[in-house]
């Protein structure tokens, strides 16, 4: 195991001394203004009457408490202490946010219960009260929990930590505290969380920058009428159509990558991997990613070669990919996972429908030189007829081998006559262009 740091114990500990007094403080405290309110409702299906109640599921309800304490323990450095902390911060002022804006209740008598287990139902009811249902926080502080215990895990403690945690997810039915509609607005308030503060990637609102392309502002508020929609039929449909509410998320979610976060905002790893909370977020929006590059690209999945060794295509599968002779890939699409298993790989996540910088092309460009003596090189995105198509033209001209954008884009569509490059990427290989005869012109008359 990774030794610790110096100190991260006494971290630990101030950080523990702080959110503990802030979760009662701040949930106590929107238990009571609700209570003084006239305009809570419920949000229950008709269906929730049939769950049963098991009075022994208080102890793995309760045992968040204990888990949530020892989490502490867990972090070998200041910045996994600190991200881990504030995971947990964020998840009890957005979902206290959610129950003073839209404050519901539960809506099931709890019949009155002996024992030790109707004990801890005391107990629990000494500072809890019917409300703050939505989202669930109990939820949302699971998800982060499950995070880093899931982080140090191993073996058959891994399975026993899978388990009981589907129990304590289980329990906030089963103990009658919550309604449905908690559970899966609170794990998404719980992989926000996790998105917002991940182990190693710079955080999301750090990396934000105001987009000055119009594309890409374009794009922003297209994603977020789609989100604005869905929002209007979740709330007018009701049932149902709530669901509509997770898509819609995820729709916002993309708009806000395009107008500031960038492609940053997919935490898309060297591996080619998206996080694992970008998965469950966006899981609607990445489903329709990827049924529409299959889509697109149905008449023509296989990749197309330019030149030899160089290869152009779609975001492949393991066994698109044991179809070629390719043994390198670089991979440009920041929304569509490419983690090809035996092969050099490089990944460069740039935004769909999006031109890129020069500054990207440049370093695409450089990664193509690395990759290209490792194999057949296959360069992808979601279709393999923008992004991939922009950085071989890069490639082309940079190392001589076209003379112009023209000349690129014409030996590029020869191969592959989907090929479908812009004013916009046009633009950045045109600069391109300009540049390096800038620079030849330099070096000549030098």
């Amino acid at each position: 195991m990774t030794p610790r740091d110096a100190g991260v114990l006494r971290r630990a500990l101030a950080w523990l001394l702080f959110l503990g007094p802030f979760f009662f403080l701040s949930y106590g405290f929107a238990n009571w203004l609700t209570a003084q309110r006239t305009d809570v409702g419920v949000l229950a299906f008709a269906w929730e009457r049939h769950i049963p109640l098991w009075p022994w599921s208080i102890v793995p309800y309760w045992s968040i408490d204990l888990l949530y304490g020892l989490s502490f323990l867990l972090p070998r450095s200041r910045q996994e202490l600190d991200r881990h902390a504030l995971r947990l911060f964020s998840a009890q002022v957005l979902a206290v946010a959610g129950f003073l804006l839209l404050p519901l209740r539960f809506s099931f008598e709890r019949p009155p219960l002996d024992g030790v287990f109707g004990w801890l139902f005391d107990v629990l009811m000494g500072f809890d009260k019917p409300f703050n249902q939505a989202p669930s926080l109990h939820i949302a502080l699971l998800v982060v929990l499950w995070a880093i215990y899931a982080r140090y895990a191993r073996g058959g403690w891994r399975w026993l930590l899978h388990g009981w945690f589907a129990l304590i997810g289980v329990s906030v039915l089963t103990t009658w505290q919550h309604h449905f509609i908690d559970l899966p607005s609170g794990a998404l308030l719980g992989w926000l969380c996790v998105w917002l503060w991940p182990w190693q990637a710079r955080p999301p609102l750090a990396g934000w920058r105001l987009a000055a392309d119009r594309q890409r502002w374009r794009l922003a508020a297209l994603y977020a009428a789609g989100a604005a929609v869905l929002a209007l039929l979740a709330g007018s449909g009701q049932g149902a159509w709530l669901w509509l509410l997770w898509p819609g998320l995820a729709l916002a979610l993309v708009a806000l990558i395009y107008l500031g976060f960038g492609a940053e905002g997919f935490q898309k790893g060297a591996d080619g991997r998206l996080a694992l909370a970008t998965r469950w977020l966006l899981a609607p929006y990445l489903l329709a990613a990827r049924l529409n590059s299959r889509l697109w690209t149905h008449r023509r999945p296989r990749p197309d070669e330019v030149l030899p060794g160089l290869w152009i295509g779609r975001v492949p599968t393991d066994a698109e990919l044991d179809a070629t002779p390719c043994r390198a890939v670089l991979d440009l699409s920041a929304e569509l996972q490419c983690a090809p298993a035996g092969r050099a790989h490089a990944c460069l996540p740039l935004l769909d429908l999006v031109a890129p910088s020069v500054e990207q092309c440049r370093r695409a460009a450089g990664l193509i030189d690395d990759l290209l003596p490792r194999g057949p090189l296959l360069v992808c995105c979601a279709l393999g007829y923008s992004r991939s198509a922009t950085v071989v033209a890069a490639w082309l001209l940079l190392s001589g081998r076209a003379a112009s954008p023209e000349a690129a884009l014409a030996l590029l569509r020869q191969a592959r006559p989907q090929v479908v490059l812009k004013a916009a990427q046009l633009a950045s290989l045109a600069e391109l262009a300009g540049g390096r005869r800038s620079a030849l012109e330099i070096g000549h008359a030098s």
